[in-house]
């Protein structure tokens, strides 16, 4: 296996490590640690739980390995990015996506910040600044969802939208929300905005994302299509989210329904059919995992288990064909999903636990 060259989690060198440092295998995750900071470690626009000094950070923390310096600078990249959040909320402007999500955004770093020792001002003011996107807004006279975006995952969406992923969308803070609060970690009004993304997943989850006429309309909109259940964009991602916040808040009826809506979408075909490779973004891999942590919450995990085997099985057959190294897209992640262990935490990356 080559050393990829750049400096993600999601594609890089970093990934590989983590699958050596989750096997105890320091010796073989020391040369793609080395890959990955051959040339500097960022701090600038890209730095997220996913590149950069924050990414580092994760991946040297699962080998119980803390670098104060590494840490500091995380420290100024998530204050620039709430000073940022904080300029656009006063100009009354909707955030990007990469403001808020998984992949590029806050939720991410508050990932990371949660697996530090103890609580920080850093840590609740994250928290805060995820409670906040949960209170409408109002922009050109329509009342809209915190997070709603006019740029999409790649392109702009007339009249914007309401992303639904837990990649890129409020699955990813409601998640987030729901494991800090599970931990006993929480800001005023944490509770209260868990509910409403909670209602939000419960009504619009069936879509990837929802745009303004679908908002706007007299009834809520049925999705018409089998969508692909994976981990970033799908049933699976938001069944765990659901399933969280049904923990959070102590709603044991929340958490039945969580994990019917899993169910039902680990039980269709057509659904299932959609699943192309083994990765773990929107693969066997992602699907696999996922399955584990709601089952491992799930007071009746034995319905889970002709699946989990089906998902192995499938992910065993498919992870030779993966032709990049990486953890998002690549054999190292799968390979994470297939040996089955967290010693590390790893799966936090995911924000399944």
């Amino acid at each position: 296996m080559n050393p990829p060259t750049t400096q993600a989690l999601a594609e890089g060198a970093l990934g590989v490590a983590l699958l050596h440092i989750e096997r105890d295998d320091l010796a073989a995750a020391r040369p793609f640690l080395t890959e990955a900071v051959a040339g500097g470690v960022s701090t600038g626009a890209n730095a997220c739980l996913f590149h950069g000094a924050p990414a580092l950070e994760f991946v040297l923390s699962r080998a119980g390995r803390v670098d104060r310096e590494v840490q500091a600078a995380v420290d100024r990249v998530v204050a620039a990015r709430l000073a940022a959040a904080s300029r656009r909320r006063e100009s009354a402007r909707l955030p990007h996506l990469a403001e808020f999500d998984l992949i590029r955004g806050l939720t991410g770093l508050g990932v990371l910040l949660l697996t530090r020792a103890g609580t920080s001002l850093l840590t609740e003011q994250v928290l805060a600044y995820l409670v906040s996107l949960a209170r409408p807004v109002c922009s050109d006279g329509r009342e809209l969802p915190g997070w709603w975006s006019q740029a999409g995952p790649g392109h702009e969406i007339a009249g914007g939208h309401g992303n639904n992923g837990v990649a890129h969308g409020i699955a990813g803070p409601l998640a987030l929300l729901s494991i800090a609060s599970r931990r006993g970690i929480e800001v005023a009004g944490q509770a209260d905005a868990i509910g409403v993304l909670a209602r939000w997943l419960n009504r619009f989850g069936g879509f990837y994302w929802i745009t303004h006429d679908q908002l706007s309309a007299a009834e809520t909109p049925q999705a018409s299509l089998a969508r692909r259940p994976s981990w970033c964009y799908g049933d699976l991602g938001i069944a765990r989210a659901l399933q969280l916040a049904a923990i959070a808040l102590g709603d044991s009826a929340r958490r039945q329904a969580a994990e019917d809506i899993a169910m039902a979408a680990l039980t269709d075909p057509a659904r299932i059919g959609r699943i192309t490779d083994a990765s773990l973004c929107h693969g066997w891999a992602g699907l696999l995992t996922v399955t584990r942590a709601i089952a491992a919450d799930s007071s009746t995990s034995g319905r889970f288990t002709a699946c989990l085997e089906q998902l192995s099985g499938r992910l065993s057959a498919g992870i030779g064909a993966l032709s990049k190294p990486g953890f998002m897209e690549g054999r190292a992640g799968a390979h994470l999903a297939l040996d089955g262990t967290n010693a590390t935490g790893w799966t936090r990356t995911l924000l399944i636990d």
